[in-house]
């Protein structure tokens, strides 16, 4: 998180009661992945929250690494891949699907991209202010190609999707790397994380409203059929 080692804890600790909670409103296997995306930003924030506390401390070198490279797998490596799968999996129509299968592609793409520069470029995270910025040397020649490319496997499956509300998490979802984007540029892998942590939530709005739906038609159903059973009359 963009703050403190504070911040970035409690942040972590609520995010993850969120992503616990959305996994509690999931009523079919397909939602998983997608209920799990709360979880995986809070841990994502824990881990930020330990590099703040061992960055001044260099005798906590290889804890700094761990935490380094624990924090930009899942926001490089994992999160391109994730939100395509996690969308993919709920879809029913299949020409969306052959759309999110296109993006998951691209994704993953981009996930065995960001997996080489990790293993064979350098990495090194400093603390400037209140922000945590992830100094590296990775090929400048694909730098922007890759970030268009991230944007467009992190957010257009959101918009693609025929899950109900996913389109709003999708605009925040870009509205939010916009703000980071002109605001924060230098910090934006750590600050659009934070965002995208906090934003979450809605995810658990949509399980939630996705498993009333289901109650509300079972039991219309159920209605429908005790209506249409016959009705035996008491005879005087």
């Amino acid at each position: 998180m963009c703050f403190s080692a504070g911040a970035s804890f409690a942040g972590g600790v609520i995010i993850s009661s969120i992503g616990v909670a959305s996994i509690r409103e999931v009523h079919k296997p397909s939602q998983l992945v997608f209920a799990c995306i709360p979880l995986f930003f809070g841990l994502q924030q824990i881990v930020e929250g330990s590099l703040w506390l061992t960055l001044p401390d260099s005798d906590y070198i290889n804890i700094q690494k761990i935490a380094t490279y624990c924090y930009l797998i899942m926001a490089q490596v994992l999160w391109p891949a994730l939100i395509p799968v996690s969308v993919l999996l709920m879809e029913h129509n299949k020409r969306r699907k052959r759309i999110l299968q296109c993006l998951l592609a691209l994704g993953l793409s981009l996930s065995l991209y960001y997996a080489f520069c990790l293993l064979f470029f350098h990495v090194t995270p400093q603390i400037t202010g209140y922000h945590i910025v992830y100094n590296t040397d990775f090929p400048d020649s694909f730098a922007i190609a890759a970030f268009v490319l991230y944007l467009v496997v992190t957010i257009t499956p959101l918009f693609v999707s025929g899950i109900k509300r996913t389109h709003l998490l999708g605009i925040l979802m870009f509205f939010s790397c916009l703000i980071t984007a002109i605001f924060f540029t230098q910090y934006l892998i750590s600050v659009w994380c934070f965002f995208a942590a906090l934003i979450s939530g809605v995810i658990f709005w949509i399980l939630s409203d996705s498993k009333k739906e289901i109650i509300f038609k079972k039991l219309s159903l159920l209605k429908i059929g005790s209506d249409l059973l016959p009705h035996k009359h008491k005879q005087f």
